[in-house]
């Protein structure tokens, strides 16, 4: 390690929307996320419409996820290799090439089962492309003191892609029909495939600027590799803490909120209304989440440390543990708010951390172990949810996973905290000023 110069203690404000490399990547990122989820919303929609299969309802949830699990460490391997404006070309053109191919066999009648299993599968590999050459050149844009502020930011234009996917979906199939509005979002993922034609920036030209070592020697695209990497980070305990935070929040609430939404509806209430009280529900977390990721940025009042990371975590789930155990409408819709709130400043905070704390040579391998628990993880949300639910009721489970959760991060803060230095302070490299 070496002494860098003096890191501004209170970066700006928003810095990463200031930036005119970052700014366009940003919104065209959220872009992309929101056609990701016009896509489910669209073919979801046709699937169950077409077969009636719960079987396939549960595959499209594996299918999108288990490809994270398996294929992001090889994809952050890439990502340290390659140029990451064509990783990320490549991935959006597998985007774009499955919503097509969902249209064709929308437009001939000829969607088969296996056809849906392929394009399901094949959306989620792009998905785990994307992930680590994202993230790398988010770490391109802008210098390091603001890089908290550009995984923030992202994270909140992503947040408002996923929050406004569904509203671009429903209003597809309402105007266009299936066919015509799964061609129509082959389109949205254009503006970030032009953009990386665009850009200077490839995910690796500020570390060769900066005369990084470690960065001139590319690392082979193999599991042998990896497994040093994988080594490597057992000595970091921050980064371990990151993970663990990361994979609990998969493995136990993940996915499982979304799907057991309409057993809470339900009970607060939903009857000839059911619609609404189930689509306000839905709102209400994503909205704080997109909410709580401006007012964070806006204040500057938490930093990318273990402290803010672990409390932030503590209260996303002692807001779902809320929501699991009030009878009221209004107090659940508080909690969902305060939860997604909560959500974005983990997954900000845990994602910033891994990219400060991994060596440069090593950032995209180390966030695709973090990528690989962080959604990977989801694959087994479902499991844990269906066997947990079964035995004691899905809302007294969701309730457990929330204290499992918060339980969990705490013990992640005594795990890292038992390195000597900054993590048992709760800082990062930001903190102390030192580049890794």
């Amino acid at each position: 390690m070496s002494d860098t110069a003096a890191i501004p203690s209170l970066p700006r404000r928003f810095a990463a929307l200031r930036n005119r490399d970052s700014r366009p990547y940003l919104f065209t990122s959220g872009l992309s996320m929101m056609a990701d989820n016009t896509e489910h919303v669209i073919t979801y929609w046709v699937l169950w419409q077409t077969f009636h299969s719960p079987a396939l309802v549960g595959f499209q949830i594996i299918s999108h996820w288990l490809p994270f699990l398996l294929l992001s460490v090889w994809s952050g391997t890439l990502a340290e290799k390659y140029d990451c404006r064509r990783l990320i070309q490549a991935a959006q053109g597998l985007f774009m090439l499955v919503s097509a191919v969902w249209g064709v066999l929308f437009l001939t009648d000829s969607l088969t089962v296996w056809a849906a299993c392929i394009l399901l599968v094949l959306h989620g590999t792009a998905g785990s492309l994307w992930g680590p050459a994202e993230q790398l050149m988010l770490h391109d844009f802008v210098d390091r003191h603001e890089l908290p502020s550009a995984v923030r930011m992202n994270a909140t234009f992503q947040s408002l892609g996923i929050l406004f996917g569904p509203v671009v979906g429903s209003a597809l199939l309402l105007w266009l029909g299936p066919t015509g509005g799964i061609f129509v979002n082959v389109l949205l993922y254009l503006p970030m495939t032009v953009l990386m034609f665009r850009t200077r920036f490839t995910g690796h030209t500020r570390d060769a600027a900066h005369g990084a070592a470690d960065v001139a020697v590319k690392p082979q695209v193999g599991w042998r590799d990896t497994a040093r990497v994988l080594r490597g980070i057992r000595s970091n305990h921050l980064i371990i803490a990151m993970i663990i935070i990361s994979g609990l929040t998969a493995v136990t609430i993940g996915n499982a909120l979304q799907s057991s939404m309409p057993v809470f509806a339900a009970r607060l209430g939903a009857g000839s209304s059911g619609d609404l009280t189930y689509g306000v529900l839905l709102f209400a977390m994503g909205f704080g989440g997109v909410v709580g990721g401006f007012l964070l940025e806006a204040t500057g009042v938490i930093r990318p440390t273990l402290r803010a990371a672990v409390l932030s975590t503590v209260v996303f789930g002692g807001a779902i543990l809320a929501f699991a155990l009030t009878g009221s409408y209004a107090l659940a819709i508080v909690a969902l708010a305060v939860a997604g709130a909560g959500e974005i400043a983990s997954l900000s905070i845990t994602q910033s951390v891994v990219q400060l704390e991994a060596p440069a040579g090593e950032r995209g391998r180390t966030l695709g172990v973090y990528g690989m628990f962080s959604s990977g993880l989801r694959t087994g949300g479902g499991v844990t949810l269906g066997v947990l639910g079964a035995a004691i009721g899905v809302t007294q489970a969701i309730g457990v996973f929330a204290a499992v959760l918060a339980v969990g991060a705490l013990v992640a803060w005594w795990y890292a905290a038992r390195r000597p230095g900054r993590a048992s302070r709760g800082e990062t490299t930001l903190d102390a000023g030192v580049a890794p």
